[in-house]
């Protein structure tokens, strides 16, 4: 059995993740609400609504928490309006609000999980934000560059040299010692170094290895399933198993150059990597999340690669706000 590869998706973050429809009727009704002049009707209507599945009362709680992190700009309407003029738009103070609301509610799902994470990560040894590339020298004179919104943990003395990977993505270049093996632990397992330089990322209870030079030992961690991956190998495995091996991936690498370049990328795993560099939200249509992309992207200028996606394949951006952008079909 392969593991799947949907663990690499940027439209599938979490089982719990709520719906789309879900999260946009609780906003559409949280406007409503807001409104001076809204009839006692509607207002009963609501209730029904929230009372109708849980669903909807989580819905309701996550627009709640949206509509607190925008109040400084919701209290003054022109710096709502003036946000959405970066997209060309004429709205009324109302309208604003209503759009601010809604942009709030259809990423928190995203910010949720992010902020989850984030937290989780804030006692790491090494961690990097939103758009952060990180290079550090290691005790032992092995290099390690962290991507952006990754946390890991190190473990070096006279008889080890090991990292813990809490999340995110990391390039390693070791350096040798004979006698001390290289480890690094990720949820899915451990993986033991062979001298080599080879790409970790940690997505869900899945793990992306890509070695580019030497060899490295994979053993999952509950199964004890081991493989011995080499140079131009990239394989994907969880706590049970381990994947098919296919052929090492350029983009595992390039990004320490701000760059990604996709071969055969689906474009929701592409751009689940350009939104770790760029602040707001940016998501995907279902419809389009399976296309296949093949080019290289700048990194450090998220806008210019969406350009370039939307020129090359049945999709169009539609930037709301500047910290809200989406791909659709075009």
């Amino acid at each position: 059995m392969s593991v799947s590869p949907d663990a690499f998706s940027s439209s599938r973050t979490s089982p719990d993740t709520l719906s789309h429809t879900s999260l946009q009727q609780a906003a559409q009704w949280y406007v409503l609400l807001a409104d001076e002049q809204c009839a006692p009707q509607a207002r009963d209507k609501w209730q029904r609504w929230h009372a109708r599945c849980d669903e909807n009362r989580a819905a309701w709680q996550y627009v709640q928490r949206v509509g607190q992190r925008f109040a400084p700009l919701r209290e003054e309407g022109g710096h709502a309006a003036a946000a959405l003029r970066e997209t060309g738009a004429r709205i009324s103070r109302r309208q604003g609000l209503k759009t601010l609301l809604l942009l709030g509610a259809g990423s928190m799902a995203g910010w949720g999980g992010w902020r989850t994470v984030q937290d989780a990560g804030w006692t790491a040894d090494l961690s990097t934000a939103t758009g952060e590339i990180r290079e550090t020298l290691l005790a032992d004179g092995s290099h390690l560059w962290l991507a952006p919104r990754t946390a890991v943990d190190t473990y070096f003395d006279d008889r080890q040299r090991h990292l813990r990977l809490r999340f995110g993505e990391v390039l390693i270049e070791t350096a040798s010692d004979p006698r001390r093996a290289f480890t690094v632990q990720t949820q899915s397992g451990l993986l033991q170094a062979l001298g080599t330089r080879f790409a970790v990322k940690q997505a869900g209870n899945a793990t992306r290895l890509n070695v580019y030079q030497g060899a490295v030992q994979v053993r999952t961690a509950v199964s004890g399933e081991q493989r011995v991956i080499s140079a131009g190998q990239r394989v994907d495995f969880d706590a049970l198993r381990i994947g098919a091996t296919g052929p090492a991936q350029t983009a595992g690498q390039s990004w320490v150059r701000a760059v990604l370049t996709a071969e055969g990328m689906p474009l929701g795993e592409l751009i689940e990597e350009l939104g770790r560099y760029r602040a707001g939200h940016l998501g995907v249509h279902p419809d389009v999340v399976g296309l296949t992309v093949m080019g290289t992207f700048p990194l450090d200028r998220s806008d210019q690669a969406l350009d370039l996606l939307q020129a090359a394949l049945p999709v169009r951006i539609r930037r709301l706000t500047s910290w809200w952008v989406t791909v659709e079909p075009a």
